[in-house]
């Protein structure tokens, strides 16, 4: 009876725990914004698929630019935060530039990877104020 009521208690912690997770990321809509366009243009492109970046670029930059504007969560409001969110801004204004002038699809796939990188960098930062203390495999927890 004990072992049954520890892992229930157990089971219940774990779901607040994800449950308040998932609220505190709730709070930064323009984050979620971001990752709209960056899911929908860099997974096609895993496939060899540039299409969808080529057209919403211009919006990714946009997305960018008000996340960049936004009033940051208090969670994350930190100087490593606001430098990874610049980089985002100046990675996708280069990505944009390189499309506009035509670059080759492999430099286009390579700048949308790295601007891939810098956007999980942002959500690892996210995850580290939440006490996820763990890490992740190259490949996990990677849910878009």
């Amino acid at each position: 009876k004990k072992l049954a009521l520890l892992l229930l208690v157990g089971f219940g912690f774990v779901a607040l725990t994800n449950q308040a997770a998932a609220q505190s990321k709730q709070e930064w809509p323009e984050l979620k914004e971001f990752h709209k366009v960056m899911s929908q243009t860099f997974h096609p492109s895993e496939e060899g698929n540039l299409e969808p970046i080529k057209t919403r670029i211009g919006e990714m930059v946009e997305k960018a630019k008000t996340l960049q504007a936004s009033k940051f969560p208090s969670d994350y409001n930190n100087d490593k935060m606001k430098k990874a969110v610049d980089q985002l801004v100046t990675d996708s204004q280069k990505l944009q530039k390189a499309i506009k002038e035509g670059a080759s699809d492999k430099k286009i796939t390579k700048s949308l990877s790295g601007l891939h990188d810098v956007f999980h960098q942002i959500v690892g930062l996210c995850s580290a104020t939440e006490g996820h203390d763990h890490d992740h495999k190259e490949g996990e927890g990677h849910a878009h």
